[in-house]
């Protein structure tokens, strides 16, 4: 899996912190010694924004750090700089929706729980188009069609050589609600069971049957990073999304799917409901 620039960014970040944090300087010394704001610094180490790898290389020499940890914070800084995929789409993609595109592209893990669609990584055209059109109620036909063409081509990091491990738990109601009618939702249950059976895609079916469950308040995924210190929570919420990274919030949502994956029924179960749900429709 490649590292994005993000991910470049938010690893650059924690380490200038720590390496400052072990020569026991504060913000305003730090900042002092090659010339930069406290504000600026500060912004640096929180992730946010460009940062400038002559900076960064003037504070690794003031905290000591080894020419190799030096070199590789400097490997980090230019890296970060790189653009994502969709900056050379035809249409603008809405602000609220480039962190996600970013942290999805640099993912090595994606857990799901879906309780009003399908994720987006497992749709079809046609139930995207019926999504959108249904919660998108202001745009026009092209809008709504572009925003679709981004989904789609969301979907290619799948069928990378080293692609994300995708890890879905979908309640039992995103299968019997039938998006786009009855035509689309069972070609989209038969492309739902043809992606199941590829090795880095889990599918689980939380039954009505399990009752109450640990996620009542809504969908979310937890996109992992290329270290445990780089995940993040995404939680749907009208109009956009939350995204989540503090370490109480990340256990709170990691221990919730986790307990979403041992009441879902296992994949050969699953399959065999989805397969039942097709039929019936």
């Amino acid at each position: 899996m490649p590292v994005g620039p993000t991910t470049r960014r938010r690893q650059l970040g924690a380490d200038l912190r720590r390496l400052r944090e072990r020569k026991g300087l504060t913000l305003e010394e730090a900042g002092a010694l090659v010339g930069i704001s406290k504000a600026t610094l500060s912004r640096y180490e929180r992730k946010e924004g460009t940062v400038k790898w002559p900076a960064v290389d003037a504070l690794c020499r003031e905290y000591g750090a080894t020419d190799t940890e030096r070199s590789a914070l400097v490997e980090l800084a230019k890296g970060a700089r790189t653009q994502g995929w969709w900056r050379s789409l035809a249409g603008p993609v809405p602000e609220s929706m480039n962190l996600m595109l970013t942290l999805e592209d640099e993912a090595v893990s994606e857990d799901h729980y879906a309780c009003m669609y399908l994720p987006g990584l497992l749709q079809t055209r046609a139930y995207a188009e019926a999504v959108h059109r249904a919660s998108e109620v202001q745009c026009t036909e092209q809008e709504i069609g572009h925003m679709v063409d981004i989904r789609m081509k969301r979907q290619e990091i799948l069928e990378r050589t080293q692609p994300p491990r995708l890890s879905a738990v979908i309640d039992e109601a995103v299968l019997r609600r039938a998006v786009g009618g009855r035509h689309v939702m069972r070609d989209q249950l038969s492309h739902l069971l043809e992606q199941a059976g590829q090795p880095h895609i889990s599918v689980q079916v939380l039954p009505f049957s399990a009752g109450a469950h640990a996620a009542a308040v809504g969908s979310f995924v937890i996109l992992g990073g290329s270290a445990p210190g780089l995940d993040v929570v995404y939680v749907d919420i009208i109009g956009g999304g939350l995204f989540m990274e503090k370490p109480v919030e990340l256990a709170r949502y990691k221990l919730a799917f986790e307990y979403l994956h041992a009441q879902a029924l296992d994949t050969e179960r699953s399959a065999a409901l989805l397969e039942e749900v097709s039929r019936e429709l």
